[in-house]
């Protein structure tokens, strides 16, 4: 069901950075290794630009890989591209959702 999801030349990539391809991904959900018990998506945004579109959105999952938690919820990004009349996934990035980083400067604070 999932590889009818995607377009060719699929990459996910995961909130610590590492890049996944089609078979990757599918691998992971195939062999038991990722079980996911409860994904939302909420909050999307998504833009039409004819054949491509882009989603982002707030994912929040609760799901195990191989036996250890990984739950989380990330600002995600998905880029969609029209195949055959039917939208394919062709990207999906995933960022932890953080404040500011400590260097950036307060709300109104000086920038000196």
């Amino acid at each position: 069901m999932l590889a009818g999801l995607v377009a060719d030349g699929f990459r996910l990539v995961g909130p610590l950075g590492f890049v996944l391809d089609t078979d990757q991904w599918l691998a992971r959900y195939g062999g038991g290794g990722l079980v996911t018990e409860k994904l939302d998506w909420a909050e999307v945004e998504v833009r039409d630009f004819g054949g491509t579109a882009i989603a982002i959105g707030v994912h929040d999952q609760v799901a195990k890989h191989q036996g250890n938690p990984v739950n989380g919820r990330f600002r995600a990004t998905h880029v969609l591209v029209r195949d055959d009349g039917r939208w394919r996934l062709a990207g999906i990035h995933l960022s932890p959702i953080g404040g500011p980083p400590p260097f950036a400067p307060a709300p109104g604070g000086d920038e000196r």
